[in-house]
């Protein structure tokens, strides 16, 4: 219950940012710099005199889109390699078992950057980079599935009775191998959003002064000693994000396998 909250609080963030949030984003005011904590700005102020709850509530969209996208693009490039794996035959399968090997040989942010180096810099590429280095697993996950569902008694049961190979799988195998990847994606969510905010924090996302959590932490950086408001709620709410979708996802999984 605890997660569903924050996720809807998120939520809320990402669609109405200008209703919770007290001030402009990216408006500074020099007098108010370094301020910490206080009634007037809650999470305090940086180096700018910038509301860092404003920017905090107004970088939930930036941050969690991002997340968003690269795990969609992570699982559909994961659907197709591993429906190719799972329904294409040994040499299809043997093909995209060793592509993945290759690939599950980077860490995968890693291999995020080594995209990253040779596409260049940006939101777009980073965000592409992300569902890149999230693909192998969710593939490795789709091609078991697919194959351990294309041997169950359902789907002989419908070559038996004559079923085409095609309707065997668009009315048998798919919905069936498939109905987990809306709880692996949960699972995945919080994953790209660190992932995300660490390219950010690199300087390989949004450049300041976007009002994103990477890069606010990145801006923070500097003045950790003296300022540690700057980095510690942008932090705390990734931190926020990815635990609450993890604890979602498991919840579905349990779910899923009652």
């Amino acid at each position: 219950m605890l997660a569903g909250v924050v996720v809807l609080s998120l939520l809320a963030a990402v669609a109405f940012p200008a209703l919770l949030a007290p001030y402009n984003p990216l408006a500074i005011n020099p007098p108010d710099a370094f301020q910490g904590p206080s009634l007037e700005h809650w999470f305090g102020t940086d180096e700018s005199g910038r509301d860092i709850y404003s920017r905090v509530i107004f970088g939930a969209r930036p941050s969690l889109l991002i997340g968003a996208a690269a795990t969609a693009i992570g699982v559909g490039l994961a659907l197709a390699l591993g429906s190719l794996a799972g329904l294409g035959g040994r040499v299809l399968d043997f093909g995209v078992g060793r592509l993945l090997e290759v690939l599950f040989a980077l860490p995968g942010l890693l291999l995020a950057l080594v995209f990253i180096a040779i596409a260049g810099p940006g939101v777009v590429t980073s965000t592409v980079a992300v569902g890149l280095s999230t693909a192998p697993g969710y593939a490795r996950i789709i091609r078991g599935q697919i194959i351990q569902v294309r041997g169950s008694g359902m789907v002989e049961a419908a070559v038996v009775l004559g079923r085409g190979r095609a309707q065997v799988v668009r009315r048998h195998l798919l919905p069936n191998a498939l109905s987990p990847v809306f709880v692996i994606a949960t699972l995945g969510l919080g994953q790209a959003v660190v992932w995300a905010a660490s390219l950010s924090f690199l300087g390989l996302g949004e450049p300041p002064p976007a009002a994103e959590w990477g890069a606010m932490l990145a801006a923070g950086r500097t003045y950790l000693t003296t300022a540690w408001w700057m980095t510690f709620f942008p932090g705390l709410f990734i931190v926020f994000t990815a635990a609450a979708s993890t604890v979602l996802g498991r919840g579905l999984q349990r779910r899923t396998v009652r």
